[in-house]
């Protein structure tokens, strides 16, 4: 990938922070923390405060604790990276569970393109053999779009996927 698809896209962009608690559940398999979703930014940086289970990934269909160590990040590919890279890179469908006897804390920051540029498949990537697999979208747009969702898996990235027979295909 040409460095500059990357410049372009992500300087002058936006970083948020989020910190969430998770207070302990007495009946842990009847609540869910946080529904599966994969996150909406480029690139996702976690702190598990308390080092406390509660972060699953998908892998093969199912779901795999993360395990907290400490003084440790989680780093996840956001949605905008697997689109910016045309899918070299995926997204991670995670989601949170409470615990039954301990309280569970960590603190997320999400690292974004500027909202007033536009975003898709990284120019560089594409080519004849390698077409686009995800639409081009203003940045501000597909934000839209994503929060008037559900939270549900992958659903939104899903509905960014270019829909042509011949690159269906190939899939």
């Amino acid at each position: 990938m040409d460095p500059n698809d990357i410049i372009t896209l992500f300087e002058g962009g936006l970083q948020a922070i989020r910190m969430n608690y998770y207070p302990p559940c007495p009946e842990p398999e009847l609540s869910i923390g946080l529904n599966s979703h994969s996150d909406a930014a480029g690139i996702t940086i976690l702190l598990q405060i308390n080092e406390v289970e509660g972060l699953q990934i998908r892998k093969n269909g199912a779901w795999i604790p993360v395990k907290p160590l400490a003084n440790a990040f989680v780093i996840n590919i956001g949605d905008i990276m697997e689109i910016v890279s045309n899918g070299i890179y995926p997204s991670i469908e995670h989601r949170a569970t409470v615990n039954s006897n301990k309280e569970r804390l960590s603190i997320a920051t999400y690292y974004s393109p500027k909202l007033d540029g536009d975003m898709g498949p990284a120019p560089s990537l594409i080519t004849p053999q390698t077409p686009a697999l995800f639409k081009r979208i203003g940045v501000a747009d597909y934000y839209k779009g994503f929060f008037s969702r559900e939270l549900r898996g992958r659903a939104y990235l899903d509905a960014m996927r270019v829909q042509n027979p011949k690159i269906q295909s190939k899939m």
